[in-house]
């Protein structure tokens, strides 16, 4: 019999805490997301996490490092290069990626926006690196009036589309994103994700909608997901977690408005999945606060947050595993509004989990997919290695 009936995996997205040592190689040199959100905004009031050894992994202010926390704690070094969703979610299952999706800091080639407008019909707008916000309201006036969507990309490997849900219905906009991830953006230009990115209001007003859909290519070997799948374990995905791995292995997709609905469908979750994974992302942090360079806002959820997490950690059964972690940084402090190459935290705890255990820094995120494998009994993927060694008490 596995050691665990249960293992929860949250995803506090671009919560990083530090720069990774090839930083400067990014333009990331110096980030600290959780360490310089907390400081702008004065200190942080996070209980729930504090008490699990948050304030052991890095100085956080607010946070005084407990002295006998509940939970292990470290912090883990992505192997991969890169710094976007789809290449951290993918190694923290066990699948670190060899090569590098591929990125356009000046816009996409002329050839590919021409097969893209082909095959919808329409011209498109933008075509450029862009903060998603920042290109709506800029561009936003001229798509009402021609129907043009927007293309936008980032430093990440990304092809985002934004159009206005009354000139562009959402299911065309889905369509859109299909036809460029299947037919126009394959081969060397396999992207990451096609995000479709709809919004809503009037110009100098327009805000985006919770109906963004991520389109990634797939995984390019089984992940902990198959694995637990092939076994016959339940794989709950809840926010954009089926999205980063195209459905693979997910036994029930949750798609989520916000990171208060993330927690509250993760509590559901828990009520109702006796056994298997439970793996949540928390989206908000990034999409809402860290691309917008709003600590004070990524402050505020990252406090609500730990409040959700507070009857989750206390709910925990004997036969349950928590993790919580990150997938990249995004510092909300930063001239740069792109994601940031940091550490991601690694907090693990349970009623089984030996309190105050330092990981150290972990050499791959895939230590956390080692971990669930090992957990619930799967087989254990190419990359990590379990913690559970180290953490299970007597």
């Amino acid at each position: 019999m596995p050691p665990f009936d249960r293992a929860i995996v949250i995803v506090l997205d671009g919560c990083g805490v530090g720069a990774l040592p090839d930083a400067d190689r990014y333009g990331d040199a110096g980030s600290s997301t959780l360490s310089h959100t907390a400081a702008a905004c004065g200190g942080l009031r996070l209980p729930a996490m504090g008490r699990l050894g948050l304030g052991r992994i890095v100085p956080v202010e607010g946070v005084p490092p407990d002295p006998a926390p509940a939970g292990a704690f470290g912090k883990m070094v992505e192997t991969a290069a890169g710094k976007d969703s789809t290449t951290g979610h993918w190694e923290l299952m066990g699948v670190p990626l060899v090569r590098p999706f591929p990125t356009y800091p000046h816009g996409f080639p002329r050839d590919v926006i021409a097969a893209f407008e082909a095959r919808i019909g329409r011209r498109v707008l933008g075509n450029r690196p862009a903060s998603g916000t920042a290109i709506i309201a800029e561009l936003g006036e001229a798509h009402l009036r021609t129907g043009c969507p927007i293309v936008y990309t980032s430093a990440d490997s990304v092809f985002q589309i934004a159009a206005h849900e009354t000139v562009v219905p959402v299911d065309d906009l889905y369509r859109y994103c299909h036809i460029a991830r299947d037919e126009v953006l394959v081969g060397p230009h396999a992207v990451s994700r096609v995000i479709a990115r709809p919004f809503v209001g009037e110009p100098g007003r327009f805000v985006r909608t919770d109906r963004r859909r991520d389109f990634s290519v797939p995984p390019p070997e089984p992940t902990v997901l198959d694995r637990l799948h092939d076994a016959g374990a339940p794989v709950v995905g809840i926010g954009k977690i089926a999205d980063l791995f195209t459905g693979r292995g997910i036994t029930e997709a949750v798609h989520t408005h916000d990171d208060a609905d993330g927690l509250a469908q993760t509590r559901r979750a828990l009520a109702t999945v006796s056994k298997g994974l439970i793996f949540t992302n928390l989206v908000d942090l990034d999409t809402l606060y860290g691309h917008r360079n709003d600590p004070r806002g990524y402050g505020a959820d990252l406090e609500r947050i730990d409040v959700g997490l507070t009857p989750i950690v206390e709910g925990l059964g004997g036969r349950d595993l928590l993790i919580l972690t990150a997938d990249h940084g995004n510092d909300p402090t930063t001239p740069s509004t792109d994601h940031s190459r940091e550490h991601a935290p690694l907090l693990v705890a349970g009623p089984r989990v030996q309190g105050g255990v330092d990981l150290g820094v972990r050499p791959t995120f895939a230590d956390v997919g080692a971990t669930v494998a090992d957990a619930l009994g799967a087989p254990a993927p190419r990359a990590g290695t379990s913690v559970l060694g180290e953490v299970l008490g007597a």
